[in-house]
């Protein structure tokens, strides 16, 4: 049993996928605040293009 366990303590190969995943989630809100960001300023562009088109 204590092989089992200290062989389950030394084990990091799981480690580098929560990494990854980590990595990965970071990616993810930087992307979608730049979105955001930008979705408000396409948003007022075409507002000011269709209030001039009228």
């Amino acid at each position: 049993m204590n092989k089992v366990l200290s062989r389950f303590l030394k084990d990091e190969s799981g480690a580098t996928a929560i990494e990854y995943g980590l990595i990965a989630a970071g990616i993810s809100v930087a992307i979608i605040a730049a979105v955001n960001a930008l979705g408000s300023t396409v948003t007022g562009t075409f507002e000011a293009i269709n209030s001039n088109m009228n």
